[in-house]
């Protein structure tokens, strides 16, 4: 009878330390999965922060692209020939956009440029002009003559009259070059020292229409005329 209650609790005891077991177990088990589940739900957030935070930064880097302007597309530098003519070593993209662009350089000599150009049939202008638009002129084959208010009067009368008389060229005032009188066409351009300096009709003799010209023969009316 003792014997038989001895070996009744025994397994009881057993039983019970099994289902212990069994419980630690079950615990043990659920810890696991809830650091698990709190590292996934961790690392969401922080993939999800991550995301946010570079679409903010993208968002804020076209922003002020957008009110910088946009790229000229343009990879290059220029190189100075014994004649003084600078030309454009690298890609002058040719992309039509409708927004500002930055350029490399001032005055621009090509890179993305607006749909519509400049008037150069002998065009002079009294006030700046669009950079955009007359890029789109150097495009067709034009020579642009800008000029500072360092230049001369006589200077500036005696271009003009030159442009006025030449299809495919075009001038305009442009403060923001290096030198009072600067000649320019698709890929090229050169600084003179007066409008009696040699290089100015052997520079317009050279890239009026010139082998430079990506779209030779475009009109230069019916563009933009400001």
């Amino acid at each position: 009878m003792g014997s038989a209650k001895n070996s009744s609790s025994a397994a009881r005891k057993a039983r019970i330390e099994e289902m212990r077991r069994a419980e630690r177990a079950r615990e043990r088990r659920s810890r696991v999965l809830t650091i698990a589940a709190s590292v996934v739900v961790v690392a969401g957030l922080v993939v999800g922060g991550v995301v946010l935070v570079n679409s903010q930064s993208d968002k804020k880097s076209l922003t002020a692209s957008d009110s910088k302007g946009g790229s000229s597309g343009d990879s290059g530098h220029f190189t100075t020939g014994k004649d003084g003519v600078m030309t454009w070593s690298g890609t002058l993209a040719r992309t039509h956009v409708t927004t500002k662009v930055s350029y490399p350089m001032h005055p621009p000599v090509g890179g993305n440029h607006n749909p519509v150009w400049l008037d150069c049939n002998g065009d002079v202008y009294t006030k700046p002009v669009q950079d955009e638009n007359a890029v789109h002129a150097l495009e067709h084959g034009a020579v642009w003559v800008t000029y500072t208010g360092k230049a001369s009067k006589a200077d500036v009368d005696a271009l003009a009259a030159k442009v006025k008389k030449t299809p495919y060229s075009l001038m305009s005032p442009y403060e923001n070059q290096a030198a009072p009188l600067i000649l320019s066409a698709w890929g090229h351009q050169v600084t003179v020292k007066s409008a009696t300096d040699p290089e100015v009709d052997k520079f317009f003799s050279t890239y009026v229409q010139g082998q430079q010209t990506p779209e030779p023969g475009a009109s230069c009316t019916g563009g933009a005329m400001k």
